[in-house]
């Protein structure tokens, strides 16, 4: 299986050198250059796999340059009941008649960015050793990602993590999981700005070759191939818990702001998984729920992002986004690169609502969209609470808003968790007056030591640190 970048540049590049390097040298995403193909043999001997096994199955088909013992073992080292709380790793529950909830949020860290994190911190370490090199990670974090990341690289042979944050815009939770962290190899970085300023200094960042190169910087953003592709394993194990036999369609409703987990869905039903819709939930930060809707994609300035209830989606620059366009237009990079480079890179925005390529979005790839509110989320929580005795997080809740409007009679429709309610108490408490129950592993959690520096939204002030703790 090579690599390709949506961008055209010429190499191509096995997976193992991908998942170290993150951006392409032109700036693209890597993609294979292919999608396999899944018949519906293969569906039926993988429907009563374990998890760890599906996973297995799955990512051979991508990756060919890690012996396949050794990439059952990391998948069996991952996915475990110790690690997840459970057997089935992602159960799924009926809330209501044709809606589902599939539980992503059993990890360490209580967010779905476990299921891909634990992975890669595991495939990172092997591939490190294998190689004697070192890597410094560089991410952005609007919430998740960021501890996710963290708690699956404390202590890792060979690895370094320098994790940039939008100051004060995630939730006490969520910070005081990062910045109570007190491992060397665990640099928290609080930038002045949104999380769109974080996410552009790791690509300024990335795009410096020679820095990237002198100081090995990697990235576990779901820019990372790597990391996405752990997500594909999640839609067929939600796919399977939903249906008794594969000749029945399921819909997937997925909170959304950088696009990684519902592009994984899109790579996902590329594979032949029997997906009828994927419905991309935002909040008031709706870049993406505007395309979908008028075929625009217009990104947001700093002053333009709202500071939300559904904090990890406050994004208006999706960089995953890229990836689905690159399959939108016919994985035509001189197409790609005047959409993203010239049109997006000049003017802020791009229009394809008179191409016949974006009715294809809707009709061949199967998206669509809905949009919440801060109103909205509240009413969710509180309903859902009220008739199912069950707590949601506000981004959850996005998705459950968004997957309502969206049912089609006979087609399940599974709603990806994205987070423990405690992770965002405050919203729980407005909507219903008390607190959310909290894991004892994190009682105190807030009052803890914080290690965390802050630094201004510049790429040289980030790589000027990144230089002078990795010597």
């Amino acid at each position: 299986m090579n690599y390709l970048s949506t961008r055209g540049h010429p190499d191509r590049k096995r997976f193992c050198e991908i998942l170290l390097e993150g951006l392409a040298p032109d700036g693209g995403l890597y993609l294979p250059e292919q999608y396999p193909q899944i018949d519906t043999a293969t569906l039926a001997k993988w429907r009563k796999l374990p998890y760890a096994e599906l996973a297995f199955e799955i990512l051979s088909l991508y990756i060919d340059d890690i012996p396949p013992a050794d990439l059952k073992a990391i998948c069996a080292k991952t996915y475990t009941a110790e690690v997840f709380g459970t057997d089935e790793i992602v159960p799924l529950r009926e809330l209501e008649d044709g809606v589902y909830l599939e539980a992503l949020s059993n990890g360490p860290t209580l967010a779905f960015k476990d299921m891909a994190m634990q992975l890669l911190g595991n495939l990172f370490e092997y591939e490190l050793a294998r190689r004697g090199a070192e890597l410094n990670i560089l991410g952005a974090t609007s919430g998740d990602t960021g501890s996710a990341a963290e708690y699956a690289m404390r202590g890792k042979k060979g690895v370094r993590v320098f994790m940039t944050s939008p100051d004060g815009r995630m939730s006490p939770f969520q910070q005081a999981q990062m910045f109570s962290l007190q491992d060397a190899n665990i640099h928290n970085i609080a930038i002045t700005g949104v999380f769109d300023d974080c996410q552009d200094i790791v690509k300024a960042v990335s795009n410096d070759l020679a820095f990237k190169r002198k100081y090995r910087i990697g990235t576990v953003n779901s820019i990372n191939w790597a990391r996405l592709l752990a997500q594909v394993v999640y839609y067929f194990a939600g796919y399977f818990q939903a249906t008794a036999s594969n000749d029945k369609p399921v819909s997937f409703t997925v909170p959304s702001g950088n696009f990684g987990n519902v592009c994984a869905g899109h790579v996902a039903r590329m594979m032949g998984l029997p997906i009828h819709t994927l419905v991309v939930a935002t909040n008031e930060n709706d870049v993406l729920d505007e395309f979908f809707r008028t075929g625009v994609y217009r990104v947001r300035g700093a002053v333009d992002t709202h500071e939300t209830s559904s904090p990890s989606m406050d994004i208006s620059k999706a960089s995953n986004f890229e990836r689905f366009v690159f399959d939108l237009v016919g994985r035509d990079p001189a197409r790609l690169r005047k959409l993203f480079v010239d049109d997006l890179g000049l003017n802020g925005s791009f229009d394809l609502s008179a191409d016949p390529a974006f009715a294809q979005a809707a009709g061949r790839f199967g998206f669509r969209s809905g949009r919440s509110t801060h109103a909205d989320r509240l009413a969710t929580i509180r309903d859902t609470d009220k008739r199912f005795a069950t707590l949601v997080d506000p981004h959850t809740a996005d998705g459950l808003k968004a997957a309502r409007e969206q049912l089609t009679p006979g087609v399940p429709m599974v709603v990806l968790e994205t987070a423990l309610p405690i992770k965002f108490a405050a919203t729980l408490v407005e909507a219903l007056g008390e607190q959310p129950a909290r894991p004892k592993k994190f009682e105190g959690i807030e009052a803890l030591p914080k290690r965390v520096v802050k630094l201004p939204a510049d790429a040289e002030a980030v790589k000027a640190y990144i230089a002078e703790h990795c010597d």
